[in-house]
């Protein structure tokens, strides 16, 4: 009855080594696209998961040419806050973290390349603007060749006697300001998790970029590793500082699970990203004039609806320049206004240009991965003046026609005798029998002209048939 009083030790030990057991599943997720809303989301509801699945650790395998900044704080925030150790694995081989992706990799409890792999050219620059500043001449990686030569010295610092050459000057004190608030972000970052400070703000201010080996040897990474089974092999006892206490990872038979994007995620991408929802905001305007200038016909209406919906939600998420947007509008509205004002194309020649313009400066930040394809920006300004100025020029042809419809529709049309008669009868003329009036007799089933209109009856005139 009792006997069970004799096992409870031994099975409050294995509850304590279950409990204290640190091993559990590996979550994989791949990141290789720009960093954006779809990105954040995507990494955010993951460490989510990992967190209430207890894992033992989180890699993202990262590759990026950067991204927009409220993303990437919104994934740096998730990584600090998470209660899993994360480690950003800069892969494959070839792959890059520019950027947005430097943040993130220097954020990480674990940051890890592949060889063949580079990070940094952290400086921020926004769309629509001139670079905030230049780089030195000569830099190259934050380390000019003079201090490689003069002995290099420790890790991100110049060798004896040799000084750092000073970063250019942001050219206004927005741009300044911008570079200071992302030196001070990436310098608190690399003081947190113990790497290297210094470098951190030369990737800022003079967009250094380093290889893989070199990151390594100047404690901005803390391994390399070829493939995603060597980093888990390199990690197995690591100790790492999670939420401010210590960890040690146990990996040797944890479980891999890669987390593909969802259906959910790739709409997400596909719909913010800036080439799409430039296309979606087009394609919805014009769906929308078609159809209020030809109501009827329905789909071109709801498509142009449903695309202007998606174009909203996106640049909801999207860095939008509200002057670029303006200017867009206001070049569809000129190219509108070209086919009712005799302007004598002023106006299409006007609405082009800030066509033009607003669609260069639309998104005004988040780098060259959020640049609008220049091809697609000409293709579409070239479409809407044709389309534009194609309807304006059948406005005109149609203006010189004669009238097709009224009183005036009448003169001149055929018609035929339904009945001999003299002076008043019947005719039938445009599907319609009218009373006519002619002062000379004519014949049933003879070709007749009209010549007049007077009230309801058409003065008609006898046609001389050829034979």
């Amino acid at each position: 009855m009792w006997w069970w009083i004799g096992m409870l030790p031994a099975l409050l030990l294995t509850s304590a080594a279950v409990g204290g057991d640190e091993r559990g599943s590996v979550m994989v997720l791949q990141v290789r696209q720009a960093i954006g809303p779809a990105v954040s989301d995507y990494v955010h509801r993951n460490l989510d998961r990992a967190a209430r699945e207890d894992a033992a650790l989180v890699v993202i395998e990262l590759d990026t040419p950067g991204g927009l900044d409220e993303s990437m704080r919104e994934i740096v925030q998730d990584i600090i806050a998470s209660p899993v150790p994360v480690a950003v694995y800069v892969a494959p081989e070839g792959a890059r973290a520019a950027s947005a992706g430097t943040y993130i990799t220097y954020a990480a409890h674990v940051a890890a390349m592949a060889p063949a792999t580079n990070l940094g050219a952290a400086t921020p620059v926004p769309l629509g603007e001139l670079p905030i500043f230049k780089p030195p001449a000569g830099s190259r990686d934050g380390n000019d060749e003079k201090k490689e030569k003069a002995g290099g010295g420790e890790a991100g610092k110049p060798g004896p006697g040799v000084q750092d050459e000073p970063a250019a000057a942001p050219a206004n004190a927005m741009g300044r300001k911008v570079v200071n608030d992302a030196v001070a972000y990436l310098r608190g970052l690399a003081q947190m998790r113990g790497r290297n400070v210094d470098w951190a703000e030369q990737a800022v201010r003079t967009g250094a970029s380093l290889p893989a080996k070199e990151a390594l040897e100047r404690n901005v990474i803390d391994l390399i590793a070829s493939d995603l089974h060597s980093l888990l092999t390199a990690l197995d006892g690591r100790e790492v500082r999670v939420s401010g206490q210590s960890r040690r990872l146990d990996l040797k038979d944890a479980v891999i699970e890669t987390v593909e994007p969802d259906w959910h995620d790739r709409l997400l991408a596909a719909i913010t990203h800036p080439n799409i929802a430039y296309m979606l905001l087009l394609l919805g305007f014009y769906g929308l004039f078609f159809e209020l200038a030809n109501p009827g016909h329905v789909l071109p209406g709801v498509a142009g609806a449903i695309s202007l919906l998606l174009a909203l939600y996106a640049l909801n998420v999207l860095p939008v320049n509200y002057a670029g947007l303006a200017l867009m509008l206001i070049g569809i509205a000129f190219m509108i206004a070209e086919m009712f004002v005799p302007s004598f194309g002023a106006l299409g020649v006007g609405g082009v240009t800030a066509f033009l313009i607003g669609s260069f400066i639309l998104f005004d930040a988040g780098g060259e991965a959020y640049r609008i394809s220049l091809p697609l920006i000409g293709g579409f300004a070239l479409l809407s003046a044709a389309f534009f100025m194609g309807v304006a020029g059948l406005a005109v042809k149609f203006h010189r026609r004669r009238s097709v419809s009224g009183a005036e529709a009448m003169i001149g049309s055929l018609g035929e005798v339904l009945e001999d008669f003299e002076g008043v009868g019947r005719v039938r003329a445009r599907g319609e029998v009218w009373r006519a009036h002619s002062p000379v007799a004519l014949k049933t089933g003879q070709k007749v002209r009209v010549t007049a209109l007077d009230g309801l009856t058409l003065n008609v005139e006898a046609v001389n048939e050829e034979k």
